[in-house]
């Protein structure tokens, strides 16, 4: 019996991410990716002295490197040259964090989340998966497609968090956001022209769970987005600057919503 279309193609595309991989760089990056259990790594190209500064590492995660001279160094790895990759640089698999419901209801930390709609410079979400790794969020959820997907310059800016923050691409962010709340989950939207204050809205959910929902800078959250949300609420600011970077945005609001809900900050490497 012929299997149906969408069947093939979803295979098509399971097979397709199997074999997808992106090359991590710098100390930091590829330490935390050789430490982590969780991450299939492929190949490891360093300098000497990067391979002494990551012996440990290099000793836990099983592969055995290709020691390279730092002049040839971009020639071995398909990098910006660009790149500030201290001599260490790593080819693995995207992790796979699982599906939607087993991280926002069974994930560690407090019930909250980041959902990023359209948020597509690597640096900015590498800011953002560090703040939710700080204040205890599940997850951070963006849309697979215009989205910054798994880079090497993600996870530096990252400093490691992309290897215990869940980063969940999803199909269909309006779709996720129906089934966040269908779970018991207040989406709030980030949105400068609202009225009510973000502390505002947080102060009449009790302990309810709490998704922030960020959109990218200069054009915001789509229409579709705006209109899914719970909530849309503004960070009061002063003076006559009132815009924030979206990663300061989400690292501000990270906070109010997880002091409220009893969650450790931890502290900032």
């Amino acid at each position: 019996m012929k299997k149906p279309t969408w069947v093939v193609e979803k295979e098509r595309q399971k097979r397709a991410a199997a074999a997808e991989t992106v090359w991590l760089f710098g100390l930091h990056a590829v330490r935390d990716a050789l430490m982590n259990p969780s991450r299939r790594k492929h190949q490891l190209v360093v300098t000497k002295n990067a391979a002494d500064k990551l012996a440990e590492a290099i000793a836990a995660g099983g592969l055995e490197p290709l020691i390279v001279d730092p002049r040839k160094f971009d020639s071995h790895v398909p990098i910006d040259p660009e790149s500030v990759h201290q001599g260490a640089a790593l080819e693995v698999s995207p992790l796979d964090w699982g599906r939607l419901d087993q991280v926002a209801i069974e994930g560690p930390g407090v019930p909250l989340l980041v959902l990023l709609d359209r948020v597509t410079d690597p640096h900015n979400v590498g800011a953002i998966l560090r703040s939710a790794e700080v204040f205890g969020a599940r997850a951070v959820i963006a849309p697979r497609h215009h989205s910054a997907p798994e880079t090497g310059a993600l996870a530096k800016t990252a400093s490691g968090a992309l290897e215990r923050q869940p980063y969940l691409r999803v199909t269909n962010l309006a779709d996720a956001m129906t089934a966040l709340q269908d779970m018991g989950y207040v989406l709030i939207g980030l949105a400068g022209e609202a009225e009510a204050t973000l502390a505002e809205a947080l102060a009449d959910l009790g302990d309810r769970p709490v998704a922030l929902v960020l959109g990218a800078e200069g054009p915001g959250l789509r229409e579709k987005t705006r209109e899914t949300c719970d909530r849309l609420v503004r960070i009061p600011y002063a003076g006559a600057f009132g815009s924030l970077n979206v990663s300061n945005a989400a690292a501000v609001s990270l906070y109010a919503a997880a002091t409220r809900l009893g969650g450790k900050a931890g502290t900032a490497p």
